[in-house]
């Protein structure tokens, strides 16, 4: 089974500066990994996005414990502040949109933010989950289970789910084409 290609616009066929402008934000306000997998030269197994992914995931897995928390650090909360302010990347209130975190009940605003404050106080990062397919409750829960873990078992979860995010926005960049 084929995985799905970059048909149009083919990350092997762009200049670097093409490149990072379209697959730069994959990874949260995090542009060095694009960059990083574009200098060390794409080929043409890179238009397919398991390729592209899996590169991407190695630069960050390859990158050091403060790199790794520098992109944990450039998530925003979910249902925060800078969602309110409307201040947060295309993405991200795309993807928070869709899980209709942009409709919270006061009740579930007021748990967001006070998951959100006992979250990074314990951790250090935000909360992070791929939201799609999720909705609110289903969030919530999650939220409500993960603050109880340790930080290793966090920073690792966090991490896949930073994976799973790009790999999801990269599939969402390929159908746009």
């Amino acid at each position: 089974m084929s995985d799905i290609r970059f048909d149009k616009l083919p990350p092997s066929t762009l200049s670097r500066e093409d490149f990072l402008a379209r697959y730069g934000g994959v990874y949260e306000k995090t542009p060095w990994i694009a960059r990083e997998v574009y200098d060390e030269g794409l080929t043409s197994r890179d238009d397919e996005i398991a390729e592209l992914a899996g590169r991407m995931r190695a630069c960050v897995e390859a990158a050091g414990y403060d790199e790794q928390l520098a992109l944990l650090a450039a998530h925003p909360d979910l249902a925060g502040k800078l969602a309110a302010a409307g201040a947060l990347t295309a993405e991200s209130t795309s993807e928070q949109a869709g899980a209709g975190l942009d409709q919270c009940t006061p009740d579930e605003l007021t748990q967001f933010q006070s998951l959100n404050k006992e979250y990074t106080a314990r951790f250090g990062f935000p909360f992070i989950v791929a939201v799609a397919g999720y909705q609110r409750a289903e969030i919530l829960e999650i939220f409500q289970s993960r603050v109880a873990n340790s930080l290793e078992v966090e920073f690792s979860t966090a991490l896949e789910q930073v994976h799973k995010i790009a790999r999801l926005r990269l599939t969402a960049l390929a159908q746009e084409g």
